[in-house]
């Protein structure tokens, strides 16, 4: 990877993360009339985005021949099931992982959110020693080492954490941090047990994407079906659904290759 190329990678992620952070935050906390939209039903509006998306390029990459998008998804998903399947754990994670990011930031102000989340750093680095037997130079390791020191010090109680109580309890607090904590667990292990993947076989990150789309959609509607059957069946799937949601839902996909799976390795190889 050149160094301009990872400049501009890096850069499409930060602002990714960064406005994604910040809109979501603020769709969950936004008073409105009537019922605030489910989280549930964002994933999956996301996931089935995120599809589309990746179908596209696909078909740019067949030279925007239908009849060779066609075959290339056929050869490469539908007459490969065992690879497809290896798909499930990773996106089964996923998806448990974007619906723990709603409740964290439904929790927890958008920095400390954002601080503490950085911990998937730490977890992709400790998964990659373990599964794929990387060695990670003094510097990485001194790096994640005061990475751990700066979300200890930003869960540090303080004078301000009190003025914050008004808003959110210590109950809210905690939910959120351990939302975020076993979001950055599950991060790590999706994040290298894909790109373990991505290493044993010769197929497209976009071809990839669409099978982690697929079992996500899947996934996803089991959870709408579970925890918010009742409210959908009452309210509808898109209740609640504004602009801001919409502009959520787009930031997710708005660059497909940037599942959370694929950033958390991708960071701490970016160097």
């Amino acid at each position: 990877m050149s160094t301009n190329l990872k400049y501009l990678s890096l850069g499409i992620l930060v602002f990714q993360t960064t406005s994604l952070v910040l809109t979501m935050r603020y769709s969950r906390t936004l008073k409105e009339e009537g019922p605030r939209y489910l989280s549930s039903t964002a994933v999956v509006v996301a996931e089935l985005l995120k599809i589309m998306a990746c179908i596209l390029l696909v078909y740019k990459d067949s030279k925007c021949s239908l009849r060779a998008l066609n075959r290339v998804l056929h050869d490469e998903i539908l007459n490969k099931p065992m690879e497809t399947l290896k798909l499930a754990i990773p996106s089964g994670i996923y998806t448990l992982q974007n619906n723990l990011l709603y409740v964290a930031l439904s929790n927890l102000d958008a920095a400390t959110y954002q601080v503490t989340y950085q911990l998937k750093i730490l977890t992709t680095a400790l998964f990659s020693v373990s599964m794929l037997g990387k060695k990670l130079g003094v510097y990485q390791w001194l790096s994640l080492v005061i990475l751990m020191t700066g979300v200890a010090f930003v869960q540090w109680p303080s004078d301000s954490q009190e003025l914050d109580s008004k808003e959110l309890s210590a109950g809210s607090q905690f939910v959120g941090l351990m939302a975020v904590l076993t979001a950055c667990f599950s991060s790590g292990f999706a994040g290298v047990y894909f790109e373990k993947i991505l290493k044993e076989t010769k197929q497209s990150v976009w071809i990839r994407n669409i099978q982690l789309g697929f079992f996500g959609s899947i996934f996803g509607l089991m959870g709408v079906y579970i925890y918010d059957g009742e409210l959908v069946s009452k309210n509808g799937f898109f209740q609640g659904y504004n602009q801001l949601t919409w502009i959520v839902v787009v930031l997710q996909c708005l660059f497909p290759w940037s599942h959370p799976c694929n950033n958390s390795y991708f960071l701490i190889r970016l160097r």
